[in-house]
């Protein structure tokens, strides 16, 4: 039986969900929840935010503030909830396209600003809703609508590009460890600052069947085939982990929160001190 503490947390009158079956973003839906449980937290004081794309649909069946933005743009909206309302928990859920490609001067910022939001970006390689075109993580080789015969371009590290930007919290799990997946959001969750906790899913409609792993099964099976452990990667050569997955958390540091440093700002401005 589902875990009523979970089914809380969801709009059952929307479903069934709009995702195709055998999406790894049910997984991803799933583990957030349960982080949401796990951490006692009340959907009046949650915030889901999202852009456009297969991931973004997520807040509609979430039993809580939610807010179904533009393509690229969450993370505005979720900076100006924040800013407006810091004591509440916001979530930005993003797909891999619209966090770095369409929003990647949005992401880029969030993480200098070290604004206390906590970003899962749902990596599948590809725009999945319209249309299966390459995003800036397709691997190099792989085939989308709009690179038939293979990408050439070289794909963002999400986590890498988070951490040269600035996030204090940054982190990576797969579809393949659901389990890992609910532990690193409500650790990103729980962190004071940017999180950033990037989740490999798949999308069997789009990038499977074009790269032979047409069925949810053979996508599950590649991506934990690929996954390696933080601490064993560090042993491996950059040759070794080509096509490899790592997952773990690589970055948890304090630094000063935006939202607190406004407030401070704005404290001191009222006591006349400039």
């Amino acid at each position: 039986m589902p875990n009523p503490e979970v089914l809380k947390w969801l709009r059952t009158q929307f479903f069934p969900h709009m995702w195709c079956p055998g999406c790894g973003h049910g997984v991803i839906l799933h583990a957030m929840l349960r982080a949401f449980v796990d951490l006692d937290m009340k959907p009046e004081e949650t915030v889901i935010a999202s852009g456009i794309g297969c991931s973004s649909r997520m807040p509609g069946y979430i039993n809580a503030c939610t807010v179904h933005s533009t393509h690229g743009r969450s993370l505005a909206y979720a900076t100006g909830i924040k800013m407006a309302r810091p004591e509440l928990t916001v979530v930005d859920v993003m797909g891999d396209g619209d966090c770095s490609a369409i929003g990647g001067n949005h992401f880029i910022h969030a993480c200098r600003r070290n604004i206390d939001i906590t970003a899962i970006v749902m990596n599948n390689n590809i725009y999945g809703m319209t249309g299966g075109q390459a995003s800036p993580t397709t691997p190099h080789g792989a085939i989308a609508t709009t690179a038939p015969y293979g990408v050439i371009d070289s794909s963002f590290d999400l986590c890498r590009l988070a951490e040269g930007a600035g996030a204090t919290f940054i982190a990576r799990s797969t579809i393949a460890n659901p389990k890992q997946c609910e532990k690193l959001i409500v650790d990103g969750i729980k962190h004071k600052g940017f999180s950033v906790i990037e989740i490999i899913s798949s999308c069997h409609t789009q990038f499977g069947r074009r790269n032979k792993f047409r069925t949810p099964i053979d996508n599950l099976n590649r991506i934990k085939d690929a996954s390696v452990p933080f601490a064993k990667a560090q042993g491996m050569s950059k040759e070794e982990l080509a096509g490899k997955y790592v997952t773990g958390e690589f970055v948890n540091i304090q630094s000063p929160e935006y939202t607190e440093q406004y407030s401070r700002l704005v404290d001191r401005l009222k006591g006349g001190s400039r």
